[in-house]
């Protein structure tokens, strides 16, 4: 099992940006795709972006591509995510997850992933 505690949230303007960190424990971070989803109040938790296990794959949510960019630092056991240009659409917990299986490619369903951070703020406000 992987232990992940995200970190990076909080307020922000519209327009303004954001960078999340996301750090592994427990296992070996490099062999395993992560992922970010997020939940906004009254809906349910959706994917958001994600990157296979050797950085050679990402994926984002249509919502957000082009402006949040995925990656990973393996010798840090960290994966980020950037967020630039922020909307109030934008408002939600982000919680990072790893996959469940070794050497995957990046993934979009949460059922892929068994391992789930605490999750963190991020507010998007005029």
């Amino acid at each position: 099992q992987v232990q992940l505690v995200e970190s990076g949230g909080g307020l922000v303007q519209i327009g303004g940006s954001l960078r999340l960190s996301c750090a592994a424990s427990g296992r070996t971070f490099s062999q395993y795709a992560m992922g970010w989803f997020r939940q906004a109040p009254g809906k349910e938790r959706s994917f958001v972006a994600s990157i296979g296990w050797n950085s050679g794959t990402t994926s984002y949510a249509d919502s957000v591509k082009g402006r949040f960019t995925i990656s990973r630092d393996n010798a840090k056991n960290t994966v980020y995510l950037q967020m630039n240009t922020l909307k109030p659409e934008d408002t939600a917990v982000y919680y990072c997850a790893a996959h469940k299986l070794p050497f995957r490619a990046a993934a979009r369903g949460a059922s892929d992933f068994g391992s789930w951070g605490q999750g963190t703020q991020v507010t998007v406000s005029s």
